[in-house]
């Protein structure tokens, strides 16, 4: 999968901070959850509605994050979204958090990176489930 990465501003409020003004580090999950609801929102795919209509919802599996530095309190930051692999009942996604703006020399900062696996699950079960194939092409 080779598409380009989805992203949103986040500005750091002091409720995901922790006392010395630096992002709690499990705010960097949600960051990543917020950029790929409304990454699916991009694609017209509301999760609610997939739940009500579909009778299905994505799940976290699997998360994995490095920090690399600090954000800060007030800090804007870019949180990015690229699927990686499209499987029958899981996604992997590949996210990044970076500092906005870029630093002097121009180049981003990254802070933050993970993957987080995605399954699909039937709603009224929680079992997992296969994605429907016409929600595989809207994401691919």
């Amino acid at each position: 999968m080779n598409q380009p990465a989805f992203h949103i501003p986040v500005r750091v409020y002091w409720e995901d901070t922790d006392a010395g003004g630096i992002v709690f580090y499990a705010n960097y999950l949600k960051f990543f959850e917020r950029a790929r609801t409304e990454w699916l929102r991009s694609l017209g795919l509301n999760q609610q509605h997939l739940r009500d209509t579909v009778g299905g919802m994505f799940v976290v599996t699997h998360a994995q994050a490095e920090y690399l530095r600090p954000a800060r309190l007030d800090d804007v930051l870019h949180v990015t979204a690229v699927l990686q692999t499209a499987g029958r009942a899981s996604l992997t996604i590949a996210q990044q958090v970076f500092l906005q703006p870029v630093s002097a020399d121009g180049t981003p900062q990254l802070l933050c990176q993970g993957v987080v696996r995605v399954g699909w699950v039937d709603a009224a079960s929680m079992r997992p489930a296969r994605i429907p194939s016409s929600l595989l092409e809207q994401l691919s």
